[in-house]
């Protein structure tokens, strides 16, 4: 049997996917914390994970855990917290300070992995800005290129359920996008679709417990 890739290795292929799911689902003030959470859990479940698992549908099933662990998070606080000073994570900061590629925290620009025009930050707020299941459902088929069977798998429900969410959610941002037109929306979807590729024999969820 092939053994799997080492987990550094698995950070430098999926670590910008990973970050732009968590951008578009928290914005860009709580995303770096996400993605730092994310890969601190899936380092101590990496050992368990199958072989042939679907790699990036695991990371974006704990990016989803950990974007709502953030959100409930934020909802507790009864104090607005002025935004704290940047300061490198655990594992970025062991990754070289930062999460991969290099992004101010506005907008995606353009991906390091050659997947085309992510986004702008005008475009990120709009998306931000969905109700939550359209949100996700456009984030993890559109950005992460994840099948809408493993996107169902995330959110629960039907693979028809998250494609009639997606649709909805990027019908939307056409609508409320400032000067999207036809384009500017649709370069989400050529972005995500550019590095989509089809999914692994197994989908795994397993996730250590923080």
């Amino acid at each position: 049997m092939t053994g799997k890739q080492p987990f550094e290795s698995v950070v430098s292929a999926h670590g910008s996917t990973v970050l732009r799911v968590c951008r578009a689902i928290l914005g860009p003030a709580d995303a770096d914390d996400a993605w730092s959470e994310t890969f601190l859990s899936a380092l101590k479940a990496y050992p368990d994970l199958p072989a042939d698992a679907n790699v990036e549908a695991w990371l974006v099933t704990i990016a989803h855990r950990k974007a709502i662990d953030v959100t409930r998070a934020a909802a507790r606080r009864a104090i607005p917290v002025a935004e704290a000073p940047e300061t490198p994570s655990a594992v970025s900061g062991a990754l070289g300070g930062r999460p991969p590629g290099g992004q101010a925290p506005g907008g995606w620009g353009r991906d390091p992995e050659g997947g085309g025009l992510v986004a702008d930050d005008d475009l990120a707020d709009a998306l931000t800005r969905l109700p939550a299941k359209q949100k996700q459902a456009v984030a993890y088929h559109y950005l992460a290129g994840l099948p809408y069977a493993d996107v169902a798998a995330i959110l629960g429900g039907t693979a028809e359920a998250a494609r009639r969410a997606a649709a909805d959610g990027i019908a939307r941002l056409r609508r409320s996008y400032p000067g999207a037109g036809a384009g500017r929306a649709a370069a989400l979807t050529t972005a995500g679709r550019a590095a989509g590729r089809p999914a692994a024999p197994r989908t795994a969820s397993k996730e250590a417990s923080p």
